[in-house]
């Protein structure tokens, strides 16, 4: 399980340079009359905050993850999938906007 941890410490760390990025480009639409949205994810993806930048949808992963890996192994093994999606999720909206930009 602490080869699971630190696969997930290292992605973790590529999605947080990627929001940063991301939401540095956000900022600078917004300046220029661009991205009028309300939120990055709806409350049908899983995630609790409600942002419209990526930084906040990262940090809630990241406790996320270090509750995991506090708690017994059981219990991270049963939650795992759901912090997987989420992080496959936030990969692919960070690679999708990247691109667009």
């Amino acid at each position: 399980m602490l080869q699971v941890f630190q696969k997930l410490a290292e992605n973790m760390q590529l999605i947080y340079r990627k929001a940063i990025d991301a939401d540095a480009a956000l900022d600078a639409l917004q300046k220029s009359g661009k991205g009028k949205f309300e939120t990055v994810f709806s409350e049908e993806h899983g995630f609790n905050v409600s942002s419209k930048r990526f930084l906040p949808y990262v940090e809630e992963l990241a406790l996320e993850i270090a509750k995991l890996s506090e708690g017994d192994e059981e219990a991270a093994k049963a939650a795992l999938p759901a912090v997987v999606k989420k992080m496959e999720l936030l990969l692919s909206t960070l690679g999708q906007f990247k691109k667009t930009l």
